[in-house]
């Protein structure tokens, strides 16, 4: 039987900096994060204790350092380094100005900590990957949006927004209980609870005109934001079948599945995809118009309709 030991060393360290990364970690975390069992790592935890670590646990809660309690920063692996360009990049094309300077600040405290050597590897990779710009990432009038909302959750405090919704012909002026943020289609949005609306409300943070943080704590106890996502997924759709040649079909799959789709079948020489759809009469039916000329549309008849009224709109607009 192979030696474990190393295996189990590599572990227990992980385990050592994961819990000095965060002020509670559940054993549930550590044994997902690590695939093995909880008894595995209610064992590498009691190492940890007979080594000298002092660590305070809590039935039901998780574990965590006695507070003050530290060692030096460990010495990065040249793996461990390597990844620090591809975070770095990344967050130079995802993320708005402020959360960037943020981020370099940080990467320069790391790349500290790195040996000559390291530093060295890291130049030679970081010098030659480039990311490309997204158009419109971010309101760049607002570059502290990002920071704003996630100093909102962490405080529990309410964010007032200057928003300009995609219908309104005026921004509006709204104030937020931020829930959580995400990143979808190239965008970031914050969902949050509107006291305009009364209700939960999704914001892309590049439509933010203006924002600015209050002193006034949340008056509600929100759910964890994976709980408004679902919400989102069990909005009402509508069943959409097309058929396609096999050569649009091979080019569609970079970005069907941003318009719902399910599964595709080989029918005859041609493929059938089936979606379910929640925005049918504006993004499923452009998005088809760009390919429609080959393509067939087997259900539903008001996706028909739909573009053909469309394409009449186009021809009159042309004619004009």
């Amino acid at each position: 039987m192979e030696n474990d030991a190393p295996k189990r060393f590599d572990r227990i360290v992980a385990i050592f900096i994961q819990l000095q990364s965060k002020r509670i970690v559940r054993a549930q975390e550590l044994a997902e994060r690590f695939e093995v069992s909880l008894r595995t790592i209610y064992r590498d935890i009691r190492t940890l204790e007979a080594s000298g670590v002092p660590i305070y646990g809590e039935a039901g809660i998780g574990y965590s350092l006695i507070e003050g309690y530290r060692l030096p920063p460990m010495s990065l692996t040249q793996e461990e380094a390597t990844s620090l360009v591809g975070a770095e990049k990344l967050m130079q094309k995802f993320t708005d100005r402020i959360i960037q300077q943020h981020f370099s600040s940080a990467i320069y405290k790391l790349r500290a900590v790195l040996k000559a050597n390291d530093k060295d590897w890291v130049w030679s990779i970081e010098s030659q990957v480039v990311m490309q710009p997204i158009q419109m990432k971010s309101n760049e009038s607002v570059p502290n949006a990002l920071a704003t909302l996630f100093e909102s959750i962490a405080r529990k405090t309410q964010v007032r927004l200057l928003y300009q919704a995609m219908e309104a012909n005026q921004p509006t002026e709204r104030t937020i209980e931020p829930v959580g943020v995400f990143h979808q289609d190239n965008f970031w949005y914050v969902i949050g609870y509107c006291h305009l609306r009364k209700d939960y409300r999704q914001f892309r943070t590049d439509r933010i005109e203006r924002i600015q943080h209050t002193d006034f704590p949340f008056k509600l106890t929100h759910q964890p934001l994976d709980f408004y996502l679902q919400l989102q997924k069990q909005r009402p759709t509508t069943s959409v079948k097309i058929l396609v040649n096999h050569d649009i079909a091979r080019h569609l799959k970079w970005e069907r599945h941003y318009y719902g789709f399910i599964k595709e079948e080989i029918v005859d020489d041609n493929v059938m995809l089936t979606f379910e759809v929640q925005n049918l009469n504006d993004g499923f039916a452009r998005w088809f118009m760009m390919f429609g000329d080959r393509a067939k549309i087997l259900e539903p008849p008001q996706l028909k309709e739909r573009v053909q009224e469309l394409l009449t709109l186009s021809l009159q607009s042309i004619d004009s």
